[in-house]
């Protein structure tokens, strides 16, 4: 266990510089694209560790880059770093660019100090949260020769990745016409009852679906007033699923009950895609073994969930174009949901951000395994190949 051994006493090194950057970055919570300030956090401490960085990347202002080595394999880092609305970092995203920075910061090192071949990618990816700012630095060609990758996440446990669904979103508006609802309501159609009739469909349509798809949705307008019918109403949807088919299959049965409703009501539905749409996220064996071993000799001990994640991110993407993991490391020492007030505060903590260095290093001597290790890359290589 050299490599972690090494990598750990590296981060170590930097692990105070790195505390005040994650929580620079907890305290100034930044939306999807918004994200200045942390990207001028990370850019400012990459420059002072030596790197040069490219940024903007790929035609995105907040995204960035470094790197280190020549050749190949090329190993790929992410970083995560955009906030929520109203809850500020209740995803720990402060915590992943923290580690990500780490482990980029002691694999290349390593790299530099043996002369070993290979190259260590940072990749700074905004957006998560919704934006799809991996789709887009993917599609701008920022796996182009890049053979794997990588990212931690907080959780209240350390895991390691078990995938996660794949996810469509759709705002649907329906199109009435208004009338007063108590004198004349034969006049009117009545573009909420279509929206009421939507969801009977898709609650009708649950006990028919397996247990890895998900469809969730919320009402975003229902009228304006009790004694009128609403002639514009809609709601917005996420459609999820581990399986890309299943998700093309519920998909198409939720158009199928748009019509429907549209037909029930005489209102007219309109269909906008919400955000961009994320891939089901594909695991590697291989790279998640390294990963646990790795954390195990730190002190962290995990868990196998009974089932696969049922969350989505945008990693799935880059999963599915390169061998990749998304593993977590615990940030609570009992369970606590993401993305509410108590997961904000855990992530500021000693606590976590000790762990969010763990993990770090695990990361970084997992991607230096792939790296200077040949059979170990020919088994994450064929794992992802379906060898």
């Amino acid at each position: 266990m050299e490599n972690i051994e090494n990598v750990a006493g590296r981060i170590g090194g930097i692990k105070k510089r790195l505390r005040c950057l994650s929580d620079e970055i907890w305290n100034h919570p930044e939306l999807a694209y918004k994200e200045y300030f942390a990207v001028g956090e990370a850019k400012k401490f990459l420059t002072e560790q030596g790197f040069r960085v490219e940024n903007p990347c790929c035609g995105i202002e907040t995204a960035f880059r470094a790197e280190y080595g020549t050749g190949k394999p090329a190993f790929a880092i992410f970083a995560e770093f955009d906030a929520l609305p109203d809850v500020g970092h209740a995803c720990g995203h402060n915590l992943i660019c923290a580690a990500a920075l780490g482990a980029f910061c002691a694999a290349a090192d390593e790299l530099k100090e043996k002369n070993l071949p290979g190259k260590i990618v940072l990749l700074g990816s905004p957006a998560e949260e919704s934006g799809g700012g991996k789709v887009k630095m993917i599609q701008q060609g920022c796996l182009e020769n890049i053979d794997a990758a990588m990212m931690v996440h907080p959780s209240f446990r350390a895991t390691p990745d078990t995938g996660s669904c794949a996810i469509t979103r759709f705002d649907v508006i329906f199109h009435g016409k208004s009338s007063h609802a108590a004198a004349a309501p034969e006049l009117g159609i009545n573009a909420l009852a279509a929206v009421n009739l939507l969801f009977a469909g898709i609650n009708a349509y649950r006990e028919q679906i397996p247990e890895n798809c998900r469809i969730h949705g919320i009402i975003t307008d229902g009228g304006e007033a009790p004694n009128i019918t609403p002639a514009r109403a809609a709601c917005r949807f996420f459609l999820r699923s581990t399986s890309e088919e299943w998700n093309q299959k519920i998909e198409q049965r939720f158009h199928d009950i748009v019509r429907g409703a549209e037909l029930m009501t005489g209102a007219r539905a309109e269909m906008i895609p919400f955000n961009i749409p994320y891939q089901s996220r594909k695991p590697n064996v291989f790279l998640n073994k390294a990963y646990l071993e790795n954390l195990t000799s730190l002190g962290v001990e995990y868990v196998i969930p009974a089932r696969g994640g049922r969350g989505s991110s945008d990693f799935g993407n880059v999963s599915q174009k390169v061998p990749g993991i998304h593993p977590y490391f615990p940030i609570a020492d009992h369970e606590i949901a993401a993305h509410s007030e108590e997961f904000r505060v855990c992530s500021g903590t000693d606590f976590a951000f000790d762990n969010a260095m763990k993990a770090a290093a695990a990361m970084a001597a997992t991607a230096l395994k792939y790296l200077t290790e040949p059979d170990f890359k020919a088994r994450v290589d064929a794992d992802f190949k379906g060898c």
